[in-house]
């Protein structure tokens, strides 16, 4: 096997130095272009603008995202497989990827201005919502929901 041993990697134009190595690890300076598909390892950081916080990206992402109609008609997913109708105002968004635990938190905004939604538990596979009128707090309602979950998948 062939093997480069150098310290730093510097194009022919301008003086900077584009990539510098030491050991396993390397520091590129500048904008790093990456074309195609690539695999992020689970240790990726990333740092705030400003440079004040540095996070990791994994948990920095929504893992699973549904916007579904009044009647349960998914609109757009990611990580949701079907959703449930249990009558109305009820609907159970079912998660294809199960999340880590039963923990993870879920961000939910409606389509009306007198709508809101509501989560009475939830579970590593699946979610129950609720809709409720903001005027009475009573009973259930059919909203159009759309909802992001936080969290560790399993």
């Amino acid at each position: 096997m062939s093997r480069i041993k150098v310290d730093a990697l510097q194009g022919t134009s301008g003086s900077d130095t584009a990539i510098t190595l030491s050991g396993a690890n390397a520091t590129v300076g500048g904008t790093l272009a990456v074309t195609g598909v690539h695999t992020i390892g689970t240790n990726a950081v990333f740092t705030s603008d400003g440079s004040a916080t540095s996070l990791l990206l994994r948990r920095s992402v929504a893992k699973l995202f549904v916007n579904y109609q009044e009647n349960a008609t998914i609109n757009d997913q990611i990580n949701i497989s079907s959703i449930t109708d249990s009558g109305t105002g009820v609907h159970t968004p079912n998660i294809t990827s199960n999340m880590g635990n039963n923990v993870y938190t879920l961000v939910a905004g409606c389509g009306g201005y007198h709508e809101h939604c509501i989560f009475a538990g939830r579970s590593t596979d699946s979610f129950p919502t609720y809709g409720r009128d903001n005027e009475s707090n009573s009973g259930n309602y059919d909203i159009n929901a759309m909802i992001a979950g936080f969290g560790d998948l399993a």
